[in-house]
């Protein structure tokens, strides 16, 4: 039987503004996903995450769980606005969230579970976003993004060794400030290619800070997490075999390029043109090389047509649907939720063919459609997650084990049915059913099925 090495890390992820609720206790303060919440229409269900899945309150709860599946790894984000409730390096810090995050370390440490660390999920303090324009502002962000890392290296570098910067700086930048669709709710054609800027360097500038000053002392890691699906052309045709590798430079290599090779893809300049701001030789020499690893988020696969009216993925059309009318899989809550294990499989020997750095996939993971409209019972036979995961995990196998991929990690999403963001708490992603009316957990059959199947495939 195929196995991964014994030092693989697996498990679960989450985000802070997903999952912890009390959004105004514990000397929290309000961030833009606070405010995009309350503004009318936002939100499919009209919810929030003033509440979420309680687990400020309930996190002893999430911590047993995870020692009941059996998990090596849990990988979960920090609220900056919980550390520092304005967000910026001369704002007052609240110890009452460093207490919090110190005291979860610990509780996963004693556990035998592995503390993976987000620095940001997307839930930027409001006040940063007031006082300055947050991510629109380079000076500013850089220097007050820095800082808040400092301070997570300085509280929890003891604790923690495995750092993750950014989540998803594509949604962040895409969906947050060109669509419109996510907080700060932007609408822009300039504002996205400031923004995925930006990210990129206070990303860098944090791991160099990391680099310098605490890797020495306290041996840990740190990296960027960046999504992408895999692009398969709709068919053989020359255009569409173009946009298919398109798609991923707009997807991907607009952040991973510059990361790790230190320039952005050219399919990407030639659209974007004078829009695309420039990385100053200075700023470069931070950039190129700034990821110890590659942090990989994937959900499915797209086929792929050139033409389209859509500049955030380079103007192709994308979907599910092959000629010959039949789709790439068992389609579940959402366009993300697709399975094909295939893809999966080609994406991670892309990743490491073109970026040659370890791989953790961070997050991947299926939504049942209408599972919040099912009973428990049949929610806790999430028979459609169940075939996803199985295909997904044995697809991992083969880059591992057959083509020399190192895939060091995985994290399956996510440990609870929790906040989907817009979507509010009628997708349901998580291996545990949560009751969000009593925040009862409830573990699906596949949280079992996972925990037999990596312990199976792990060398003791």
């Amino acid at each position: 039987m195929a196995r991964f090495p014994q030092d693989f890390a697996w498990g679960f992820a989450t985000a802070s503004y997903q999952i912890e609720g009390s959004a105004f206790e514990g000397g929290r303060g309000p961030s833009i996903w606070d405010t995009f919440c309350k503004l009318p229409g936002k939100i499919r269900d009209g919810s929030n995450g003033d509440v979420a899945t309680d687990s400020y309150r309930f996190w002893k709860v999430d911590v047993a769980l995870l020692k009941s599946y059996n998990v090596k790894a849990y990988r979960f984000s920090i609220s900056w606005s919980r550390l520092i409730p304005l967000g910026g390096r001369d704002d007052p810090v609240n110890p009452e969230g460093i207490a919090f995050y110190r005291t979860l370390a610990e509780e996963l440490l004693r556990n035998g579970i592995t503390p993976y660390v987000t620095l940001y999920h997307w839930d930027l303090p409001q006040g940063l976003h007031d006082r300055y324009g947050g991510w629109l502002n380079k000076v500013e962000i850089v220097k007050d993004y820095v800082n808040y890392a400092k301070l997570c290296f300085d509280s929890f570098g003891d604790l923690v060794k495995n750092w993750i910067t950014h989540n998803e700086p594509w949604v962040i930048s895409c969906l947050g400030y060109q669509k419109g669709v996510f907080a700060p709710g932007h609408k822009s054609d300039t504002e996205p290619w400031i923004v995925a800027h930006n990210l990129i360097l206070a990303h860098a500038h944090a791991v160099k800070l990391y680099r310098e000053e605490y890797k020495s002392i306290q041996g840990g890691h740190i990296g960027i997490t960046l999504d992408c699906h895999w692009q398969i052309p709709y068919d053989d045709s020359p255009e569409n075999i173009e946009a298919a590798k398109k798609g991923i430079d707009f997807k991907l290599g607009r952040f991973a390029d510059p990361i790790y090779k230190g320039y952005y893809p050219e399919r990407v300049k030639q659209i974007i043109g004078d829009r695309l701001p420039v990385f100053t030789e200075e700023e470069l020499t931070v950039v190129k090389g700034s990821s110890d690893f590659f942090g990989l988020n994937t959900y499915t696969s797209q086929l792929v047509k050139e033409g389209g009216t859509d500049e955030t993925n380079g103007y192709i059309t994308v979907g599910h649907t092959r000629p010959d009318g039949t789709q790439l899989g068992t389609v579940g809550a959402k366009n993300i939720c697709v399975v094909n294990p295939p893809g999966f499989r080609s994406l991670l020997n892309y990743l490491w063919k073109t970026y040659e750095k370890l791989i953790y996939v961070t997050e991947n993971g299926f939504a049942v459609k209408d599972e919040h409209q099912m009973s428990l019972p049949e929610a806790l036979h999430d028979k459609d997650r169940l075939e996803y995961f199985e295909g997904y995990a044995n697809a991992m196998l083969g880059p591992v084990s057959e083509d020399g991929v190192p895939v060091k990690g995985y994290f399956g999403w996510s440990l609870l049915d929790n906040f989907e963001w817009t979507d509010g708490y009628e997708t349901r992603f998580g291996v545990t059913y949560v009751d969000h009316a009593t925040q009862k957990r409830y573990p699906k059959e596949f949280a079992r099925f996972l925990s037999k199947w990596f312990t199976e495939h792990i060398e003791p």
